[in-house]
């Protein structure tokens, strides 16, 4: 005798298999995982500080969660907590990150007291959120900036033991000679210590040798101008074209442009 198959028994109710989206459950599982925080990192996408720094501020009792000092290396926020650093509630902002292609005559600077140009103005209307550039470049050296609210990629960025890699585009008023240029290829004093530059180089296809590519990471101040003015130069032009693996590929002067997730992944692997 055939044994009945249960899957024909029409007196069975059928169940109705329901199709979830995948999009929804990574979106549940963001949520999930947005729902706490380590409070250093509260504190860095806050753009407050790094995380390392942002340790030391909880250490030392200056950082209040829900109006309660908090000391807990680890300690972990929700979204719903109110976050305090200098009596002053913080919120925790998406992280961006923006490359500006800097023109001449615009100073770094949040605001001026003096009213000049600031390089702030010009992404004014890049995101919402509050971001700030990552070093400095003087008001008539042009080229890629980057503006972030990360705290972490900030400072890490500007450290020089990171070896962020920084090139370039020098235009001098006489041709470097080849003695001054094996100079500075070696290394010499500056009033402020030793200096040596990662690589020099004549740009190909210029008339004479005013042109110079020169590779840093020193973050001292005016240090690619002062490299040059040391042996009696002039520095009618100076753009930076790399900055920490980032170029001006197609981002013309004064043009900005958000970083691509592939990059922001780079510099997090620096």
């Amino acid at each position: 005798m055939m044994k009945e198959d249960p899957k024909s028994n029409s007196d069975t109710p059928k169940r109705k298999r329901t199709r979830v989206d995948p999009k929804v459950i990574i979106k549940k599982a963001d949520r999930i995982e947005e729902e706490e925080i380590r409070l250093n990192k509260y504190l860095a996408h806050s753009g407050v500080c790094s995380r390392r720094d942002a340790d030391k501020l909880i250490s030392n009792g200056q950082v209040k969660v829900n109006g309660e000092v908090i000391t807990e290396m680890g300690y972990k926020v929700k979204s719903s907590d109110q976050v305090e650093y200098n009596n002053k509630q913080l919120s925790r902002e998406r992280l961006v990150y923006v490359l500006l292609n800097k023109p001449k005559g615009f100073i770094t600077s949040v605001g001026d007291p003096y009213e000049r140009k600031t390089v702030m103005s010009l992404i004014e209307n890049a995101v919402p959120e509050r971001i700030y550039p990552v070093g400095r470049l003087d008001t008539n050296t042009t080229g890629l900036l980057l503006f972030t609210n990360d705290g972490d990629i900030a400072k890490k960025m500007m450290h020089p033991s990171h070896n962020i890699k920084k090139i370039y585009h020098v235009v001098l008023d006489q041709p470097l000679t080849k003695n001054h240029f094996t100079e500075i290829l070696n290394g010499f004093e500056l009033e402020d210590g030793l200096i040596k530059p990662d690589a020099v180089a004549y740009v190909e296809n210029t008339e004479g040798r005013k042109e110079i590519g020169i590779e840093i990471h020193s973050g001292r101040n005016r240090i690619v101008r002062r490299i040059f003015e040391h042996f009696g130069y002039k520095v009618t032009k100076l753009d930076r074209v790399i900055f920490a693996g980032l170029t001006k590929k197609n981002l013309g002067r004064g043009v900005w442009r958000h970083l691509t997730e592939q990059e922001v992944n780079n510099l997090k692997m620096i």
